[in-house]
Parts: C-alpha cells; sequence; structure tokens
C-alpha cells in the first residue's frame, strides 16, 4: 500500500499538488463563508453544581447574560468633592452603550458596593448577553467611558470574565517563534534551506486544511474556542516530525545511489509505515478522552485527531509530490555532500551515536537507574497537583481585568472575587426564604466563610439563592477545602432540621465538580489508551517486553512534565505567577504527549527491529545500529517539537503557556533521556527476550509488517 501510494504520488506529483491547493482553499472558502461558532460547554452532567443550575433554571431563575465590574478607587474617598458626580455621570453614559442592560451604582440606596473606608467600590454592569457572546469592541467601549472619569486621584477598571477577554490575544508571535526555531534546525540538519522547508509545508497545508474544517464543524458539534490553538500547536509539532522522518530516509537512500523515485517510495515503504502506525497511536490516545464525557473535552479531542489523521496523511500524499518536484535537485546536493565528507576523511554519520551506545551498553543498570531516579524526582511534585480553572487573579499584571481583581480583594477581601451559590429549595414551614434565611445564618457562623447575604427568591418565589463569601481566594486550597466542608457537614446537618435542599454552586464550585468527574474517570481513560497502545505494539513489533517498556517510560515521561508543571505553574518557579494546573490540562497533555512518545519509539525500535531480523545473533548491535541510524532524526524532531511548544510561552493564555511547557518538557524528557538513554539500555539488559512472544498470543495477534524485506 505504501509503495502505491507513494510511487502514484511521486509520479502524479501535479496532480497531486493541485488536489491539495484544491483543499486548502475550498477549506478556507467554506470557512470564511459561515464564520465560526465556537462554544464553551459548561454542562457537568451528574455534578453539585450543574444541580443547582439546573434548579434555578426550573424555577425561572436561568442564566441569560453576565455582569462586569467597574472597580472604582480613590484615596480620597468616592464620596469625595465632585467624584461621585463624575462616576455618576460616567454610569449614565454606560448604561447606552451596546449590549448594556442595566448599570447598578455604588451610591444606590442599600448598597453594600463601598467597601470600608469608602476608599474602593465598584458598579455592577449587566451585559444582555454571556461573556463569550460579547464582543471585544463593545467590552473595551464600558472600559473606556469608566477611564474618561480618570483623574485628580479617582481610578477606574473593569472586571468579570468579558474583560478578562480583553488581554487574549492571537498566538501568531508564538506560531512564528517556533516555526522559525524549527527552520533553523532543519537547515543545520539538511544544509539547505529547500529541503527544511519540505516538513514545514507539509505542517502547514496539513494544519490549515484541519483549521478550516473545525471552523465549519463548529456550527455543528461542541467545538470549545481554545480548540483552534490547541490544534495548531500539535498539528504543527506532528506534521513537521512525520514529514522529518521520511525526509530523513529518503536522504538516506539517495546518498547509498537510489535514484529520486526509488528513494522516495523505499523511504515511504519504511519510514512511512512507522508514521502510519505512529499516527494511529496518536489518534487511538487522543480518542480516549471521549470517555470523560465532557462536551468541550470531547471536542478537542476528535478535532486534534483530525489532525493528526490529516497530518499523517499529507505526509504520506503530499511529501512524496514534492520529493517528486525537488528529488533531482537533493539528489545531486546530499550525493555530493556526502562525497565531501568521505573525501575529507570525516567519521560516517551516526558515528557518535555508535560510541553514546556503546558506553551506554557498557553500564546499562547505572545508566538505567540514574536517569529514572532523575525521572522519578521530577515526577514526585506531580503527587501534589491541585487542578481549577485560572481566574482573574492569574491574569497578567498591567491587564484591566487583573488590577479589577486586586482592587476588589483589597477592599472586600480575597473571596469577594470566587462567591460560592448556595441554592436552596423548598423547606418543611415557611419554604425557600425561612430556609435560605437559615442557611445565611448558618453561614456567617462557618469558619472559612467571610460573609453570607441575604436570601434573593426565584421568580416563581419556590427557590432561593445565598451568596458565600470564603475567607480565601478563588483558587487557595482553602476554598476547595470550604466547598467540601459545606457539602459534607454544614449543609447536610441544617436539612435534616428544616428539611430543605441545598445546593453548592457557582464558578468555584462547578470548577471543583469538574475537578473531580475528571479524577474519577482517569482510570477508565488511562487503562484505555495504555491497553490499546500496547496491543497495537505488540502486533507490530511481536514481543510482550517492548510494549510493556514503552508504556511504563511514556508514563515517566509524562509524570515527569506534569511534576515540572506542578513546580513552575502551581509553585511559582521562575517568577511565574502561582495559581491551579487547569483541570483538563493533565489529561490532554497525558493523551497528546503519550501518543507523541510512541512516535520516537515506533521509530526507533522499528529500526532496531530491521537491524535485529538482519542479524539475529547479536541483539546488541541491532541496539547500537538502530540508536545510529535514528539518533540524530529523534533528536533534531524533539528539538523541533520542543521549540514549537515551547515558544506557545509566548502566549497570553495561562492555558497555552501550561500546555507549551508540559508538552515542551515531556518530549524532551522522550527525546534525550528516554530513547537515547534508558532505551539502550532496557533493550541491552532484555537482550533477545526483548522479541519474545508466547504461541498463543502469537496466533491471536494479527501480523503487522513494519519493515520491508
Amino acid at each position: 500500500m505504501f509503495v502505491r501510494i507513494a510511487g502514484f504520488a511521486h509520479r502524479r506529483r501535479r496532480l497531486a499538488l493541485v488536489l491539495w491547493v484544491a483543499v486548502l482553499l475550498g477549506v478556507w472558502g467554506a470557512a470564511a463563508a459561515v464564520g465560526d461558532d465556537y462554544r464553551n460547554e459548561r454542562a457537568l452532567p451528574g455534578t453539585e453544581s450543574q444541580q443547582a443550575a439546573d434548579l434555578l433554571a426550573e424555577h425561572g431563575a436561568a442564566r441569560a447574560g453576565d455582569t462586569v465590574q467597574i472597580v472604582l478607587h480613590d484615596e480620597g474617598g468616592l464620596r469625595g468633592p465632585g467624584v461621585e458626580q463624575r462616576v455618576k455621570s460616567m454610569l449614565g453614559k454606560v448604561e447606552g452603550l451596546p449590549n448594556v442592560g442595566q448599570v447598578s451604582s455604588p451610591y444606590a440606596e442599600g448598597a453594600s458596593a463601598l467597601a470600608e473606608g469608602g476608599t474602593i467600590g465598584y458598579a455592577t454592569v449587566v451585559l444582555k448577553v454571556p461573556s463569550e457572546d460579547m464582543p471585544k469592541e463593545d467590552t473595551q467601549r464600558i472600559l473606556d467611558t469608566a477611564q474618561q472619569a480618570e483623574g485628580d486621584g479617582l481610578r477606574a477598571e473593569l472586571g468579570g470574565d468579558a474583560a478578562r477577554l480583553l488581554s487574549e490575544g492571537g498566538t501568531g508571535a508564538a506560531e512564528g517563534a517556533g516555526l522559525l526555531a524549527a527552520l533553523v534546525i532543519l537547515v543545520l540538519m539538511f544544509g539547505t534551506v529547500i529541503a527544511a522547508g519540505l516538513p514545514i509545508v507539509i505542517a502547514l497545508f496539513a494544519v490549515g486544511s484541519t483549521v478550516g474544517v473545525i471552523v465549519v464543524a463548529s456550527h455543528l458539534f461542541t467545538i470549545a474556542d481554545w480548540t483552534p490553538p490547541v490544534m495548531i500547536l500539535v498539528g504543527l509539532g506532528v506534521g513537521i516530525d512525520y514529514a522529518l522522518l521520511i525526509f530523513a530516509r529518503y536522504r538516506a537512500e539517495l546518498v547509498r545511489g537510489a535514484d529520486p523515485e526509488r528513494a522516495t517510495v523505499n523511504a515511504m515503504d519504511a519510514a512511512g509505515r512507522s508514521v502510519f502506525f505512529a499516527g494511529c497511536t496518536v489518534i487511538m490516545a487522543l480518542l480516549g478522552l471521549v470517555a470523560f464525557g465532557l462536551g468541550s473535552l470531547q471536542g478537542m479531542a476528535l478535532s486534534v485527531a483530525l489532525t493528526v489523521l490529516v497530518t499523517m496523511v499529507a505526509a504520506l500524499t503530499l511529501l512524496p509530490a514534492l520529493l517528486g518536484v525537488f528529488g533531482r535537485r537533493f539528489a545531486r546536493q546530499f550525493t555530493r555532500r556526502a562525497a565531501r565528507r568521505a573525501e575529507r576523511g570525516k567519521a560516517p554519520e551516526g558515528t557518535g551515536w555508535r560510541r553514546l551506545a556503546a558506553l551506554v551498553q557498557r553500564r546499562p543498570l547505572a545508566a538505567l537507574l540514574t536517569a529514572g531516579v532523575l525521572l522519578g524526582a521530577l515526577a514526585v511534585p506531580a503527587a501534589g497537583m491541585r487542578l481549577g480553572f485560572s481566574d482573574a487573579g492569574s491574569d497578567e499584571t498591567g491587564s484591566t481585568s487583573r488590577q479589577a481583581y486586586d482592587l476588589l480583594s483589597e477592599g472586600f477581601g480575597p473571596g469577594f472575587n470566587g462567591p460560592l451559590l448556595v441554592v436552596t429549595d423548598g423547606g418543611r414551614s415557611d419554604g425557600a426564604k425561612e430556609a435560605a434565611s437559615a442557611v445565611s445564618r448558618t453561614l456567617n457562623g462557618t469558619p472559612g466563610v467571610e460573609a453570607a447575604a441575604a436570601p434573593v427568591l426565584t421568580p416563581d418565589g419556590r427557590a432561593a439563592t445565598v451568596l458565600a463569601f470564603p475567607t480565601s481566594a478563588p483558587q487557595d486550597e482553602a476554598t476547595s477545602d470550604l466547598v467540601g466542608t459545606l457539602r459534607d457537614d454544614v449543609l447536610p446537618e441544617l436539612s435534616e432540621r428544616n428539611g430543605a435542599h441545598y445546593l453548592v454552586g457557582g464558578a468555584t464550585a462547578a470548577a471543583e465538580d469538574y475537578s473531580a468527574k475528571l479524577a474519577d474517570r482517569l482510570p477508565v481513560f488511562v487503562a484505555i489508551v495504555v491497553g490499546l497502545s500496547v496491543l497495537l505494539l505488540m502486533a507490530v513489533f511481536r514481543s510482550v517486553l517492548v510494549p510493556l517498556k514503552a508504556a511504563l517510560l511514556n508514563l515517566l515521561s509524562i509524570g515527569a512534565a506534569l511534576g515540572a508543571m506542578t513546580l513552575v505553574f502551581q509553585e511559582g518557579w521562575f517568577g511565574v505567577e502561582p495559581g491551579p494546573i487547569e483541570a483538563y490540562l493533565p489529561v490532554m497533555v497525558f493523551a497528546i504527549v503519550f501518543g507523541l512518545s510512541m512516535d520516537y519509539e515506533i521509530f526507533l525500535i522499528s529500526r532496531i527491529h530491521e537491524e535485529w531480523r538482519r542479524a539475529e545473533n547479536d541483539p546488541s548491535r541491532a541496539v547500537r545500529e538502530g540508536l545510529a541510524h535514528t539518533g540524530s532524526v529523534i533528536t533534531a524532531a524533539g528539538a523541533i517539537m520542543v521549540v514549537i511548544f515551547g515558544a506557545f510561552m509566548l502566549s497570553p493564555e495561562r492555558l497555552l503557556q501550561q500546555t507549551g511547557f508540559g508538552m515542551a518538557v515531556a518530549i524532551f524528557v522522550d527525546a534525550i533521556i528516554i530513547r537515547c538513554l534508558i532505551v539502550p539500555a532496557a533493550m541491552e539488559l532484555m537482550g533477545r527476550r526483548a522479541w519474545w512472544l508466547p504461541a498463543p498470543l502469537a496466533r491471536l495477534l494479527p501480523k503487522v509488517e513494519l519493515e520491508r524485506h
């Protein structure tokens, strides 16, 4: 199959190129015509926070529009001469702006929107639409209008989810920096800009086509707005990697004397098989995320899996066509460079990797234990990882949302930015109102609660809500503990006394529920991903120990990455703002990195297996030759992944920063420490037993040929 595909694409290269260009232009034509309709799925079926939201909707208090806060600060006091009049005039202008439904003044009678001392206060702006649907330009108009009142000591900032969107930027700088760094690495490896550009062209065509498809698909399926950046992140790395693995084999075939078409066919028949099975492992790992049953996570998993699939197809079809266009030029350049290298008496390529493999093989147990202890120590902090969702407290210091957050914390306490919503349903005596008043009194006497507001009845009067303000910030562990205390101890005792039904909801509680739901389903997800990958590798390599080793080492690299993420983003190493790890990030990183790690495993072990079948009496030589032929390619591919993923640290979004950092660490560990040190040591220790497969299992498993014969 791989020979036929490569031969057809090489011979009919103009047709292949025209088809790919047509696909790219057609997809983006459709995407431009319909636009996107990204939706962040908020539903958490079966959780208490979702039950609270459903109960409010049932009683006519469903969420219509969100709010933003105009936070005001004046050291002379907000009731100072002229200040109050300027603020009221400004609020009147805000009320007339687009998508603004209502404005509550901090000076209204009975309002509690002025902090003690009167230097900090806030006005609540009720929007006509949810925050994610609020156009940025309309939010910017609110901020600009508010700041027109500034001067003579008065300061105005804008808080709320819609205000946070103002500081979000595109990922263009990160993508550009990553591609530029990848191009530099490829030029150093191949010595020519054209050769270095081919893997990047493959990645751009694949990612561009898939993102366009997702734009159209967002009208039919639930796809979160953070999905495209993750697709670009993974697609660029995988696309360049897959093309690089094939192109490196193509160059080797040219140097051996094959003509360009034969070199293309041989490269696709060998490295193309590795790319195909490597892509399958990534797709399987991503599809395992469907087991969590969470809308946004499922949409992301399917979108990224589609990206990997299209990238794999591009590497198997578009790359042979491009090699057909530039093949004769490459043949001259690569063979001439190899001849000059031989004339200068330089050692053949791969000599350094043979020496490294031989060094590891002399002390395999020492190398294995040293690297294992190092990675194990790095993985230890992951045990203390705290999951949640970042809020304005994690935004950039200079952003208006962060400054509003800090002012509200200073004036009203750290828990003001993340109140808990206690929903009351019914009661034995005077119904919801009395039951809600009882919970308000109880909460005001509960440790960890700064204050509880008066009850607010739903439109039908049969349910009520009470806002409880914690003494700790929304992202603090103490707030998580408070949610558990209220649900497990305080509210059940009160419910037994008055018969009312209490539920803890709101954004802070929903983050806790999301994290708990992920933790509950994590074992099933890991079992699916690891189990399917092990079975696939058993069929490919006809071995039991090699797949088990691969799974164990992949888990070790992922653990090291999660540990590093915990130290940097949760503990605040290197000056990073500390906070929880985004709730869905560990499982997302697990799925993507587990699949990508299998890429390098398949590429290295397939070459070792190829050498083993040539000389079955010398497993040590097979390991040395396998590393000699793949070490430089794996290192270059890993370096490209690291720079592309690491470039996303330049993104202003914390989610992308954490994703890029975690995946960069995992790939670095996998490509450098595991594939170049631990795997050769482990294969040396296993020797011939590495290729052992019990006869009954051999009969059950399908036989998959990964190498040419």
